[in-house]
This record gives structure tokens, C-alpha cells and sequence, in this order.
């Protein structure tokens, strides 16, 4: 299914149209004629990786349903440098001047995610540890994110708490320990759901494997600490998937893929990605 036909996210653009828009946009009807034609071109400002291009059209289209498809030579993914244009788009100037600051919010964010996202992605490239994202999202915004952080060549974590079992800390105290808390998940949820456990120690990464969890999510290890853990895990299950999690900067995310984990979550692809810069200029058709 394309992701674009959620629901949610349509009502979504809806909302941030309203939003922005309220009682009319008073500047565009007071200064252009509802019938002159323009056309936008879309511009990088600097190097991103494009991806949203198809929520920038449902943008224009909520306004206007006969606007023509943005036109462009590239795919979601592609890697551009600053100073490309890398999509026009043509139709009724007031619409284009209506929808633009909705349009390039989103945008923005969006290649703002895979651009982040390619990067860590591209730093533990020759390992075996892929780069999954988590539920750090801005409200609102999770599905358009979390796609954004696929096309920069990451992975999805659980889209939401009723996507997987994840038991932290919290879980395990109020549970009465992790044996317990493994134990009573197994009970309740379906046969599919694999059980994933936050440890932060050798021996309760020992008490999580033998109490028949599937996944181990090492929180707040060194790489160091990582590298033992997982050797221990190997040791005693080597089917158990190890995910390393806490403070991944860009900087060290490789020592980690280098201890050996499967996965690498990283909380600041989606919570702290820095909107990049793309104008969106417009002239007569």
C-alpha cells in the first residue's frame, strides 16, 4: 500500500492547512489575481536527501485537485547537491503562494530526517549493524518521520506501543523483575510478538536470555561494554538479536556496529534532525 494513502495523513495536511490558512490568506487575495498562472520551483540550498516530495503535492492538491503533479527527474532517496532544483511545480499562483509554507514544513522536515538518517547509516557501512529508529516523533508527525527515516536507508522500531513488547526498567520494577515481566508477557501476547528486554548488566542480560527473551537492547553501554555483552549473548543464545541504544552520536555510532549488535536505535534521527534548507520560488506561467 503507498504510505500516502493513510488516512491519518491526509486529515493530517488538512489540519496543518487549516492551521495556517485560518479565515483565508489575505496577502495573496489582496495583491494576486485569482486567474494569473505561475510556476514553483523547488530548490535545494544544500546537499539533502530528497523525501516528501509526494506529501508536498497533497499539500497543493487539498487546495486545488486540478493542479497538474509536480515534475521531476528524481526519486525519493536521490542525494542532491546544493543549487539543484529538483522539482517544479505549475498552476494557479494563488494556490502555489497559499500552500508554500505548508508544502516546505513538511518538506523540510522530511528530507531533514533522511538526510540524518543517511548519514549514520552510511557510518556503519561494512558492518552488520542496521540503524532503527524509535518513538522519539514529533505528535503528529510519527508516519511522515518514520517513512522519512526508510527512504535515508534506515529501519523502523515499534510504530507504537501496540506494535511490539518492549520491557525497560519501569516494566521490570512494577513487574517484580525481568523474569516475571518475560514471563507474563509471553503468557498475554500472540504467538508472533517477539519479547524485547532493556538490560544494563551482565547478569541481567543472563536472567533476559534464560528467561526467554528474544531481543536484548543494551541501554547506555560503552562500545566496550558492548563488545562483552554481546560475546556473552553469543555464548549462550546466539539467535537472541542485540540492540545497542542510549546517546548515539555520529561520531562514535560506528565503535558500536564494530561490537558486533544488529541494530543501533537512534532516537535522534527523528527528535533532533535539523529542517534543511529548500525555497521554493515562484513565477509567471
Amino acid at each position: 500500500m503507498n504510505w500516502l494513502d493513510n488516512g491519518d495523513v491526509l486529515a493530517a495536511i488538512g489540519e496543518f492547512l487549516t492551521e495556517d490558512i485560518g479565515r483565508g490568506d489575505i496577502t495573496t487575495q489582496a495583491t494576486v489575481a485569482p486567474d494569473v498562472r505561475g510556476m514553483g520551483r523547488f530548490l535545494a540550498k544544500e546537499y539533502l536527501v530528497i523525501c516528501g516530495l509526494e506529501v508536498a503535492e497533497a499539500v497543493f492538491l487539498h487546495l486545488d485537485a486540478e493542479i497538474p503533479e509536480i515534475e521531476t527527474s528524481y526519486v525519493e532517496g536521490d542525494e542532491v547537491e546544493e543549487g539543484t532544483v529538483f522539482a517544479t511545480l505549475k498552476g494557479y499562483a494563488d494556490v502555489l503562494l497559499t500552500g508554500e509554507r505548508v508544502a516546505l514544513n513538511i518538506l523540510q522536515r522530511m528530507c531533514g530526517v533522511a538526510t540524518l538518517t543517511r548519514q549514520y547509516v552510511k557510518a556503519v557501512e561494512g558492518t552488520k549493524a542496521q540503524i532503527v529508529d524509535t518513538r522519539k516523533t514529533t505528535p503528529g508527525l510519527r508516519l511522515l518521520e518514520k517513512y522519512a527515516v526508510t527512504i535515508g536507508g534506515g529501519k523502523n522500531h515499534r510504530m507504537g506501543l501496540d506494535d511490539g513488547v518492549l520491557i525497560k526498567d519501569n516494566h521490570i520494577t512494577l513487574a517484580g523483575g525481568i523474569t516475571e515481566a518475560v514471563v507474563a508477557a509471553k503468557q498475554k501476547v500472540g504467538h508472533l510478538h517477539k519479547i524485547e528486554v532493556e538490560i544494563s548488566n551482565w547478569a541481567q542480560l543472563r536472567e533476559a536470555i534464560e528467561a526467554g527473551a528474544d531481543i536484548i537492547m543494551l541501554d547506555n553501554q560503552t562500545p566496550e561494554e558492548a563488545a562483552k555483552l554481546v560475546g556473552m549473548s553469543r555464548d549462550m543464545n546466539p539467535s537472541v538479536m542485540i540492540e545497542a541504544s542510549g546517546g548515539m552520536d555520529l561520531d562514535r555510532v560506528r565503535s558500536y556496529a564494530d561490537a558486533g549488535v544488529d541494530l543501533i536505535s537512534v532516537g535522534r534521527l527523528t527528535h533532533s534532525a535539523r529542517a534543511v534548507d529548500i525555497s521554493f520560488k515562484i513565477q509567471m506561467a
